[in-house]
């Protein structure tokens, strides 16, 4: 499969992006550590993660760790304004352009050097137009392939470049822990180190029929590719996603099934919101859960029908979460997440019998009508009243 013979994409990310931008707006917060978020830590600025401090861990402990860190409320509305900022500096730098997250993105550069210069040279300037344009900072890695230069990216923080030659590809892909590949997480790390496998070199020379035996064949084929640096994915523009999540992180207090319920109840009313807007619609419900252990466990289920009716995927989630109470009770509960898989488009879905909205379904466009024009607290369930269910993340375009 065809992989590009020079490095010519860029993986830019900001730094501890809240954090960041809480820094940036109140210059008496540069060079201190900051902490945003009280209950839980959504962000820690560079100088809170050198005590330890990191997201997502509950507030006390944080505040423990780093009694000097100023402690703020996340302001979604800000960190908003700051991405879309950003986001136009990328398109400035190229029209092609992945969005990952808020604040961070793929860029493709190849075909740029007779107006921009070399990719080298137009991630500097990248780096100098969003700290200039944006007062952000941002680490930039330049690769081959997409994954080297997020790796890339990741190496160059806090506020770093990286450009990883063609020819030095795999001598810097190989002293890395095995961590830094994507899919390795805290179990497959565990399988791996439980073996005396702890560099991604070691994992490359393990050979792909035995990492299959090891991980699956699904995994193990995909880790031996990236630790050799196949990845032929091409930069997407406008790519739209195949899922959408929201989550809610809850502190290691003791929580009752009815305030999990709202939890749920509140995560999909934002969720099916966001599905109707962007005419969009779903067949699998998956609730995703972390344990005081910080062990997770996701329960799914697929609909028969796509849809984006709320109360269809409420009673789904509301299920989910009924059969996993009895874990929950043994083993605590720190976060409860709802996502919405093999999204389609809306237009575009068999219609099943018999033909025609049901009346019910008309209420979910009328609830979305006056919440666009009023204002998401507008109009709320009464299981929703007087409880916070946190900020609403700002997100990428669906």
């Amino acid at each position: 499969m065809f992989v590009r013979g020079e490095a010519t994409i860029l993986h830019a990310d900001v730094d501890s992006f809240y954090a960041s931008v809480e820094q940036r707006d109140d210059p008496g917060l540069r060079g201190r550590p900051v902490i945003v978020g009280a209950g839980v830590v959504l962000a820690a600025s560079y100088e809170a993660k050198a005590y330890g401090v990191r997201t997502p861990m509950g507030g006390a402990l944080a505040r423990r760790l780093c009694p000097d860190a100023v402690v703020g409320p996340p302001r979604m509305d800000a960190y908003g304004e700051a991405s879309k900022a950003l986001f136009e500096v990328f398109d400035d730098t190229t029209p092609f352009v992945e969005g990952l997250s808020i604040d961070e993105a793929f860029l493709d550069v190849g075909g740029l050097r007779r107006i921009s210069g070399t990719p080298t040279e137009i991630a500097a300037r990248l780096r100098r137009d969003v700290l200039e344009r944006v007062g952000l900072p941002v680490s930039v890695g330049v690769a081959r392939t997409k994954f080297l230069a997020k790796v890339a990216s990741g190496v160059a923080k806090p506020d770093g470049l990286l450009v990883v030659p063609t020819d030095g590809e795999l001598e810097f892909l190989h002293r890395l822990p095995v961590e830094a590949l994507w899919g390795v997480g805290p179990v497959t790390a565990t399988k791996l180190r439980d073996r005396s496998i702890t560099t991604v070199g070691q994992v490359a020379r393990l050979g792909e029929a035995r990492l299959v035996r090891m991980l699956g064949r699904a995994a193990g084929r995909h880790l031996h590719a990236l630790a050799h640096n196949r990845d032929p994915r091409p930069v997407q523009v406008g790519r739209r996603r195949h899922s959408m999540g929201s989550q809610r992180a809850l502190g290691r207090r003791p929580r009752s099934a009815e305030a999990l319920d709202a939890d749920v109840v509140a995560l999909v009313d934002r969720l099916a919101r966001r599905l109707r807007a962007a005419h969009r619609v779903c067949r699998t419900v998956v609730l995703r859960l972390r344990f005081d252990d910080f062990s997770r466990a996701t329960r799914s289920h697929t609909l028969p029908q796509a849809t984006a009716h709320t109360e269809t995927i409420l009673s789904t989630a509301r299920g989910l979460l009924a059969m996993a109470l009895p874990m929950i009770r043994a083993r605590g509960i720190t976060l409860v997440g709802v996502t919405l898989g093999s999204l389609q488009d809306d237009r575009v879905i068999q219609l099943a019998l018999p033909f025609g909205r049901p009346r019910a379904h008309a209420v979910d466009p009328a609830l979305d009508e006056v919440r666009d024009r009023f204002g998401s607290a507008a109009i709320a369930r009464a299981v929703l009243l007087g409880r916070d269910h946190g900020p609403s993340v700002p997100l990428l375009p669906d």
